[in-house]
């Protein structure tokens, strides 16, 4: 019965999903993506190829995997790597990556599709990374004995694996070869569902992105010309409501020695305009550098790409995104450079940013008022606190550093059981 209500769970996001492309940008791009797809893929990729297929939701999904897939490619330089998104922000942002050989976006689920595909592919190993779990595909990759892998997996009691109703998402779990979770209390879950002997704690993949990140960093000329000797706030990753707190801050603290970047989610010209209403003094980073380009001491990213570097430059740093129940974004890109981390409360369902409030590096603040007072009040004390800046901030760069090697092993995971040398 629970197979009958997913397969018209398929049909009605995939009926809805075509409803919706008719007056929604990214529902047009999750259609359009799709078109001919099993053709595109037959023409791209040869039957006598090896290939290793990682499957991510989303953008975010990807960046766990990332460490993984580069690695893969190191070690095993005779296969093949397919990439495949589930989301158009994943693919739309990532469909040029150099780090795998074929990337596009995963057909709908169901029997045929899934069957078709891995007929197609015909992957040595398949890797799942954190949250995509679709049935048909499971099944048929079981079913033809490929190694199958879920990292970074992250599981929480109010999950459906946890129910009583959950019987068809368990099944799934139990597909896999083998589950790496990120956290104990993740593996407690999955080892109270009878899976215990495939289940290993090894950590979240995404520490081990940001430290490679950190370690090759590029300067940003035009960005350490702006700062100068001054110091600055960069702050990623923001939504309207974060710079409206921002804004509040920033004009209460009054100190022409502070600067203020802000680096936001979305890089389109109305939400750039409504962040220069905000900040009617600020520059762009695209005219940064232009002849005549009046001196301000606030900064506007209309670029993609730069933020992670961005956070270097920093005295203190703000990630955007905890002030709604969306949540909070990544905070280690900020944390791995012995940074600061401010960010709103809704942070309780990221391991990382409850790990780094824990440690002293990140800093969680309320605005009930919306009128910025708390924030603007943590960033003056720690102006004025020389010890407890270093501390926190050194406790950052700690934390990030403590939680490494999640990559290592899986990948020992791999060549301990030859699941690409049989």
């Amino acid at each position: 019965m629970a197979v009958i209500f997913y397969t018209i769970f398929l049909w009605l996001f995939k009926g809805s999903t075509h409803i919706a492309s008719l007056f929604n940008p990214k529902a047009a791009k999750w259609v359009t993506g799709r078109k001919n797809i099993f053709k595109r893929l037959k023409e791209a990729i040869p039957q006598n190829e090896k290939t290793i297929w990682m499957h991510c939701a989303s953008l975010g999904e990807f960046e766990q995997g990332r460490p993984l897939l580069e690695k893969l490619r190191l070690q095993y330089p005779d296969y093949k790597l397919l990439l495949t998104f589930f989301s158009p922000s994943g693919y739309e942002v990532q469909k040029n990556y150099p780090g795998a050989d074929w990337i596009f976006y995963l057909p709908m689920d169901g029997p045929k599709n899934a069957k078709r595909f891995l007929e197609i592919v015909h992957p040595s190993l398949v890797i799942f990374v954190k949250y995509e779990f679709w049935y048909y595909y499971l099944k048929k990759i079981k079913y033809r004995n490929i190694p199958l892998l879920l990292v970074s997996a992250l599981f929480r009691k109010d999950m459906s694996f946890f129910k009583w109703y959950g019987g068809l998402q368990r099944k799934m779990l139990s597909r896999f070869n083998h589950l790496f979770v990120q956290t104990p209390e993740s593996k407690k879950l999955v080892d109270e569902i009878g899976l215990r002997d495939i289940c290993t704690v090894s950590g979240d993949t995404r520490f081990d992105r940001v430290i490679e990140i950190a370690s090759a960093f590029e300067p940003i000329p035009a960005i350490g010309d702006f700062i100068g000797n001054s110091r600055a706030i960069v702050a990623g990753s923001t939504w309207p409501e974060d710079e409206e707190v921002l804004q509040k801050v920033f004009s209460a603290i009054n100190d022409p020695s502070l600067k203020l970047i802000i680096a936001p989610h979305e890089i389109n010209e109305k939400h750039l305009d409504d962040i220069c209403i905000l900040f009617p003094a600020a520059v762009r980073f695209s005219s940064l550098t232009k002849p005549g380009q009046e001196i301000s001491n606030i900064l506007i990213i209309d670029n993609i790409g730069m933020l992670s570097r961005l956070y270097k430059y920093a005295c203190f740093t703000y990630v955007g995104g905890g002030l709604s129940k969306n949540g909070v974004h990544n905070v280690l890109e900020a944390a791995v450079y012995n940074k600061i981390v401010f960010f709103g409360p809704y942070y309780y369902k990221y391991t990382e940013a409850v790990g780094l409030v824990k440690s002293g590096g990140g800093i969680s603040f309320t605005d009930e008022k919306r009128d910025g007072n708390m924030l603007r009040l943590l960033i003056e004390a720690l102006l004025n606190e020389e010890d407890e800046f270093k501390f926190r901030s050194n406790a950052a760069g700690e934390f990030v550093q403590s939680h490494k090697g999640a990559t290592k092993r899986i990948l020992h995971f791999i060549q301990e059981n030859r699941l690409l040398t049989n």
